[in-house]
């Protein structure tokens, strides 16, 4: 199983018509149901041992977040869990195209499960395979396909990586994007990339860290006729962009950027590369969640930040600075509803399940897709001297 196709629910209340689902949601999520959930997770994890390796993503729930052996990113959590050949079980607090690169880093020995099939990312299903290949034909009916490089966000799934590994392409994370765009210009002459699925990190890196103009992209529609950009205008780009975004990053707006500035002095405002562009050319500092980590533990007593990435993120980094004034960027974003989906009930069922010798929600992907995706990937990771945090 390498897609899940079901709705995505969201924890909020209202509607933003600028959104694809409400995002209203004050206060903090209501706690787990079932007071004894923590100890059977605990008792649990104590059972299996070292069989299991818990990997939780940086946006999880502190309830989730609490039973991690390691945190971080995802392709940073991949590599931790190939790291452990010993473990038989894998268990990644996280979404669906995380576990899929768990599984293709991992040994086939090795099951790794995702304690909610709905845990999905909504950037990540913004491009679908057959879009994909229906874009790639309309490329070679521009007479440009043989100048194109494929170059896919690591928020994709298992299949479209495996496409940018048949077509000689590469994955990219957020912090080595502008390496890899690199990379990309200089496989051919002339060269094109195609960047999916998230269209503003791909126009943020081409534009502020290569230079290019904005008149150098343009945006690929799959949900259009032709993309909605003419043969002329493929021959004349040199980025086409997916337009596909981040449900959480895509919010924050320059609007509060202004007001933030003006209700704190001083304050530094600190945003992903998956915001829109107009937010990212106006905060202080832009870089991947491990940048905005590392930024925030460096930062001196007394400073005051506007941080734009998930929110609980944002409140597991106030709490750990109370020394430094740490607030949301956007009032009324919710957190991201997929990560949420991985609850304390589900992961102590995944666990009590592994207990019982049963192995539940294991992700798999099949091995013609997982090697071409291997190749993408390894592109990536032979870039010299390069990180490859996302």
């Amino acid at each position: 199983m390498t897609t899940v196709d079901l709705p995505l629910l969201p924890l909020g209340r209202g509607t933003d018509l600028n959104s694809e689902r409400g995002v209203e949601c004050p206060g903090d999520l209501p706690a787990a149901s079932d007071p004894d959930l923590v100890k059977r997770a605990l008792a649990a994890k104590e059972k299996l041992g070292d069989k299991v390796f818990v990997l939780g993503h940086h946006y999880q729930r502190d309830e989730v977040i609490q039973f991690a052996d390691v945190t971080g990113d995802s392709f940073k959590l991949a590599r931790d869990a190939a790291a452990r050949p010993d473990a038989e079980y894998i268990v990644f607090c996280g979404v669906h195209f995380m576990a899929e690169s768990a599984d293709i880093l991992t040994s086939p020995s090795q099951a790794v499960i995702l304690p909610d099939l709905a845990a999905g990312c909504s950037m990540a299903d913004m491009a679908r395979l057959g879009q994909v290949e229906q874009a790639w034909s309309a490329l070679a009916e521009a007479g440009v396909a043989e100048q194109v490089v494929p170059v896919t966000y690591m928020n994709s799934s298992a299949d479209i990586k495996a496409f940018c590994g048949r077509h000689d392409g590469v994955v990219c994370t957020s912090s080595n994007a502008q390496a890899v765009l690199e990379w990309a210009f200089e496989q051919k002459d002339d060269a094109k990339v195609l960047f999916f699925p998230d269209q503003h990190l791909g126009r943020n890196t081409a534009v502020l860290k290569l230079g290019m103009s904005l008149d150098d992209c343009v945006v690929w529609d799959p949900l259009k006729p032709g993309g909605g950009v003419s043969a002329e205008e493929l021959r004349a780009a040199k980025v086409i962009l997916w337009k596909g975004h981040c449900s959480v990053h895509g919010r924050f707006s320059p609007d509060t950027i202004d007001d933030l500035r003006a209700e704190i002095p001083g304050v530094q405002i600190l945003v992903h590369p998956e915001c829109q562009h107009e937010v990212v050319l106006k905060a202080d500092l832009v870089g991947s969640t491990e940048f905005i980590i590392n930024t925030i533990e460096a930062a001196p007593a007394g400073s005051a930040w506007a941080i734009g990435t998930e929110l609980n993120l944002v409140k597991r980094l106030a709490a750990a600075h109370p020394d430094k004034r740490i607030v949301f960027l956007d009032r009324t974003v919710c957190y991201c509803s997929t990560m949420n989906r991985i609850d304390l009930p589900h992961f102590v069922w995944a666990l009590e399940s592994l207990v019982e010798g049963q192995v539940v929600n294991r992700i798999e992907v099949g091995a013609e897709t997982e090697h071409y995706a291997k190749l993408a990937l390894q592109r990536m990771l032979d870039l010299p001297g390069k990180t490859q945090d996302d």
